[in-house]
């Protein structure tokens, strides 16, 4: 790699000839008058983005079509104007596709940005707007005012964009002593997805720094105790909470994007998750956060969002990547002057264009090296495996080249298989890497448990592994993230409380959101002071948790569904930015029971391995029985017995009963080995401190061939000696 400045590279070379200054002077006259004063030199078009060194700032930026490009300098990331604009000529600071520019004098916290000159000409699918401010793609730091207003982003705006956002030019020194990927086993993995603003925010967090990174650390002891060991961490690449203008009905409130599913900078955390202490903190306070959960044995999986970007159709704003070449990082219509939607969110990334498809590779390379992260979660996977006309291609080049890369080669890679252009591939994702969210796993377990006949067949493939979705494709159990709930939908409170979404207060009249939800509100819709229909809602969760414990393949937990947290039956809280999305703690106290037997749950599943193995049960292992004690009519039956018998020593005998009639039902026994008798380790049923146990086997069933399984109930018992 080449250096820029006067002294020697890394490799102990001189600077190559390219890198000295035009006639050994500044590029033009008025930069010698700038305070701070530069020295402007060629620079070199590696590395992307830019790179600091002892004497200066080396800048790189793609475009293809562009014929000028203009780096501006700030003298500090809050100033509005920039202290030096420098006119990149492509006679000296062009190679190939790449503009490039060193700027010795400049140095880490350098806030920057470009404008970016080319043809304005949207039906061959170019969109230069040389009046407007455009953000770097590499910048792994961003500085943006709170109120960014997306308006002076746009197209028909003729007034200069200087005033919205700009790149911040970091170190990558960081004390990680001896932090190290942790390389967690699939099949010991427990996944907890949570949002770093909303699961501190809350008054009730009592953390020090709420809402952001140092405050997720605080909560370090909770996860321990709770027993996950993997953080799944909504989208938190750098995007713009201000940018949408509708507003809450009922408050008058303008409406944010809480979520964060419109990335603006892939390689930046998001600002607003830093304290805010100097500028570009949040990088600091990321890995601050990374190196503390891997010191506590938890993994840091990133969820992210490569379908698409915070720039939206035609009419949305111009922030980097349509400024800077629109026809190669977007899936465009036959017409060009319209994008191709298969996000749902105004555009697609052209992710296997080779310029996209490098674009992607570097910035999970970075994230991986230079922040640690364990893995990545990838939103509406599927589009990572169009082509360019939008066609699903059978070997996706991107797909594979993320599976295959040396230095990803080890990290753990979920996919969201399904996009909003119909493609559903959950069983059928390209590469035998990849491990899939289980949507099967979700509907078909929450259909189950509301009483929807017909499932038996279904519910036992689910607790199995699901290999009817993934054996005939080479995968294996560990390649099914099973979860019932997730931050897209209901919580697990709101799924045994409400029968229908109650979506008004995101200003879209109702519409959004799902209307598929397999929910139920067993009786009354929302809130209730009824006691049976908050037992039978207890239970209910209760069961479902069981079901996503018991089941192999890897559980993913929604944060809070085990204390009850609500979100008063908004199934699409996207633009919740207040208390229907932040976690309210005191419900632990409330909802203790709960949160004490997810903790068992987890507990449970750790201690008995043959529940988590990363091979689907063989047929000498598994032996179904309906409650006549016969093969399962699997097309009628409701009611289920499930007895495992692995045959290896370490394993103890388990037999699953599960009942989701409104009537009770009794079941025969199996047969035990010598000298051991059943023991009831779960009932979901049963009073707290009975429901479970992890430590003992439970309570005998001394002299019984039967036991009665209470209706909507889940049973577990363990053959072990008295």
């Amino acid at each position: 790699m080449r250096m820029c400045g006067s002294g020697k590279d890394s490799y102990g070379r001189l600077p190559n000839s390219a890198m000295a200054p035009e006639n050994g002077v500044p590029l033009n006259d008025d930069i010698a008058t700038m305070k701070p004063q530069f020295t402007i030199t060629s620079g070199s078009p590696i590395p992307h983005g830019v790179y600091l060194y002892k004497g200066g700032i080396n800048f790189t930026l793609f475009s293809r079509h562009a014929t000028r490009v203009s780096l501006l300098l700030f003298a500090s990331p809050a100033d509005t104007a920039p202290c030096q604009v420098i006119e990149l000529d492509p006679r000296h600071h062009r190679t190939g596709d790449i503009w490039h520019v060193c700027v010795q004098g400049a140095s880490r916290g350098q806030a920057y940005a470009y404008k970016v000159d080319g043809p304005h000409e949207p039906s061959k699918g170019h969109r230069f707007a040389p009046h407007l401010t455009l953000l770097d793609p590499y910048s792994t730091a961003l500085s943006s005012p709170e109120d960014w207003d997306f308006s002076a982003n746009c197209l028909d705006s003729e007034e200069d964009s200087g005033t919205v956002a700009k790149g911040l030019v970091i170190a990558n020194g960081f004390d990680w002593e001896e932090d190290r990927p942790l390389k967690r086993p699939w099949s010991e993995l427990v996944i907890y997805e949570t949002h770093v603003r909303g699961l501190t925010l809350h008054p009730s967090s009592r953390v020090r720094e709420p809402g952001t990174f140092l405050g997720l650390i605080e909560k370090i002891p909770y996860f321990k105790e709770l027993g996950i060991n993997a953080l799944e961490l909504m989208p938190l690449q750098a995007f713009n909470p201000r940018e949408l203008t509708a507003t809450d009905p009922f408050t008058g409130e303008q409406l944010v994007n809480y979520w964060g599913y419109n990335t603006i900078g892939f390689f930046a955390p998001h600002e607003g998750y830093g304290s805010r202490r100097y500028p570009g903190c949040q990088v600091d306070e990321f890995r601050t956060m990374v190196k503390a959960l891997h010191d506590a044995g938890i993994e840091v999986l990133l969820d992210v969002v490569f379908n698409h970007t915070a720039e939206g159709d035609e009419t949305g704003p111009t922030l980097n990547f349509r400024g800077l070449d629109n026809s190669i990082y977007y899936l465009l219509e036959e017409d060009k002057k319209r994008y191709k939607n298969y996000s749902g969110c105004g555009n697609t990334l052209n992710c296997n264009h080779p310029v996209v498809r490098n674009y992607i590779l570097d910035c999970l390379r970075y994230w991986v090296v230079e922040m640690h992260v364990d893995g990545f979660r990838f939103d509406l996977a599927s589009i990572l495996g169009r082509d360019r006309s939008g066609q699903l291609l059978a070997n996706p080049p991107l797909l594979e080249s993320i599976a295959e890369d040396p230095i990803l080669r080890e990290v753990k890679l979920i996919a969201e298989a399904w996009d909003a252009g119909g493609a559903f591939l959950v069983g059928r994702f390209p590469g035998e890497r990849w491990s899939e969210w289980n949507g099967h796993f979700r509907d078909d377990v929450r259909r189950y448990w509301r009483g929807d006949q017909g499932l038996a067949g279904a519910i036992a493939s689910r607790l199995c592994g699901s290999a009817d979705v993934y054996e005939h494709s080479g995968k294996a159990p560990i390649n099914s993230v099973n979860f019932v709930t997730c931050h897209d939908g209901f919580t697990l409170n709101d799924l045994v409380s409400y029968q229908y979404k109650h979506n008004l207060a995101n200003g879209e009249e109702n519409r959004d959101g799902s209307d598929d939800n397999h929910s139920a509100n067993h009786g009354w819709e929302g809130p209730t002071d009824n006691p049976e229909i908050n037992r039978l809602r207890l239970k209910q969760r209760k069961n479902m948790l069981a079901t996503l414990f018991l089941s192999r393949g890897v559980p993913m937990l929604l944060g809070g569904d085990e204390f009850g947290r609500t979100q008063r039956g908004n199934n699409n809280a996207y633009c919740q930015d207040n208390e229907i999305s932040w976690f309210d703690w005191s419900l632990l106290d409330r909802n203790r029971e709960l949160f004490d037997f997810t903790r068992g749950l987890i507990a449970f599943r750790s201690k008995h391995k043959l529940l988590s193995r990363e091979q689907f049960y063989r047929a000498d292992e598994i032996t179904w029985f309906s409650p006549t004690g016969h093969v399962p009519d699997w097309s009628e039956e409701s009611a289920l017995g499930c007895h495992i018998h692995t045959g290896q020593a370490d394993d103890a005998q388990i037999c699953l009963l599960i009942n989701p009639n409104a009537h009770n039902v009794d079941f025969p026994l199996p047969a035990t080995p010598r000298d051991h008798v059943w023991h009831k380790a779960i009932d979901t049923s049963a009073a707290a401190g009975d429901d479970l146990y992890v430590h003992t086997p439970g309570r005998p069933l001394l002299g019984q061939h039967s036991v009665v399984v209470q209706s909507h109930t889940l049973t577990v018992l363990l053959a072990a000696r008295l």
